[in-house]
């Protein structure tokens, strides 16, 4: 659940960035590696102290596909800190456990009984053509560790009639063959924690499960109505080749490998909440489009940023005697404000 910096470059006074980072827009193809570490491009912000402590920006993405990107002066910072935080402890079972909870329908509710009847036909359609395309979609290498299409759907997808729509609708989102792909590596902020661990740092999170649950369980009811049909529409014309995703995971690794913090690309990662305003909706769509647009941003960049930056800020007074290493989402806003 990654979600972005936004606020917290005004919390600090003063950030260091250890490298320029790149504004200018990439073309479509890779990022090719530098022949120099001075060439690379640093997502790692120094806060002013005695010891240091860091902020670093991570992507949710495999960390194997930015890993050879990231330049050694933010591996070091990483090494040389005693502390390591994060958004949540995605090591500890109970965080884990929290975040499966706040995800399922109250009551024992089943989705076919709170969906408008073609709303869940056309859900179950199209999570009927993931599961039979899946197997395809596998990579040898991912067959070769062990894990199976079956196993894959499940670890996703299993239990989804149970889940609030909100959820599932996120899911969905996240079942695309781009995705399906990477699954099986950690990505970055868990392969950090998992590092941090073996390393026998101290670890911590700044937020509680409920903080990331409640705002995504807040929309009312037709506004998840909306945006769940307006995710199916558009996968399902993907599927149907009338339509090319605007973004995708490749275009994220990209952009991250590049320095280049482009706004659409990295709001869509960071916040993991599709942009439904679409001029091509009627009116009073695009009202509703609008009104979860402004919410989201509203409850899950600047309330949760503000939050999260006066916590970082009192971890900060209470330890001065402890190095930091901050790891949360990176997000084209607070980068560029910090210069």
């Amino acid at each position: 659940m990654q979600l972005n910096l936004t606020l917290i470059c005004f919390v600090f006074g003063g950030f260091l960035p250890d490298a320029a980072a790149r504004r200018e827009q990439m073309d479509t193809g890779q990022c090719d590696l530098p022949r120099s570490q001075g060439e690379l491009n640093s997502f790692l912000w120094t806060i002013r102290r005695d010891p240091p402590a860091y902020l670093f920006g991570t992507i949710h993405v495999p960390y194997t596909r930015v890993w050879d990107f990231i330049p050694d002066n933010s591996k070091a910072a990483f090494h040389a800190s005693s502390s390591v935080y994060f958004e949540l402890d995605l090591t500890d079972p109970y965080t884990i456990s929290g975040l499966a909870s706040c995800q399922m329908l109250p009551h024992g509710e089943n989705l076919q009984d709170v969906l408008p009847r073609e709303l869940y036909r056309r859900l179950k359609r199209h999570l009927d053509y993931i599961k039979l395309m899946l197997p395809h979609w596998m990579t040898p290498d991912q067959r070769g560790k062990g894990l199976y299409a079956d196993y894959l759907f499940n670890a996703i997808a299993g239990n989804w009639e149970r889940k609030r729509p909100v959820w599932v609708m996120l899911m969905v989102n996240s079942l695309t063959e781009t995705d399906i792909r990477s699954r099986g590596v950690p990505v970055l902020d868990l392969y950090l924690a998992q590092e941090a661990e073996r390393m026998k740092k101290k670890t911590g999170a700044v937020e509680r499960v409920e903080e990331q649950c409640h705002p995504l369980n807040g929309l009312n009811f037709s506004q998840v109505l909306f945006a769940l049909n307006q995710t199916l529409l558009q996968h399902e014309s993907l599927r149907a080749g009338s339509l090319q995703a605007p973004y995708t995971t490749e275009d994220l690794i990209k952009h991250y490998n590049c320095g280049d913090l482009n706004a659409v690309i990295f709001n869509h990662d960071t916040s993991q909440v599709p942009n439904f305003i679409n001029t091509t909706l009627p009116p009073h769509e695009q009202v509703t489009a609008q009104e979860i647009d402004s919410y989201f941003r509203q409850e899950l960049i600047y309330k949760r940023n503000e939050r999260m930056g006066k916590r970082v800020m009192a971890l900060l007074r209470e330890n001065t005697d402890k190095s930091f290493f901050f790891a949360f989402g990176a997000g084209q806003e607070s980068w560029s404000n910090a210069d």
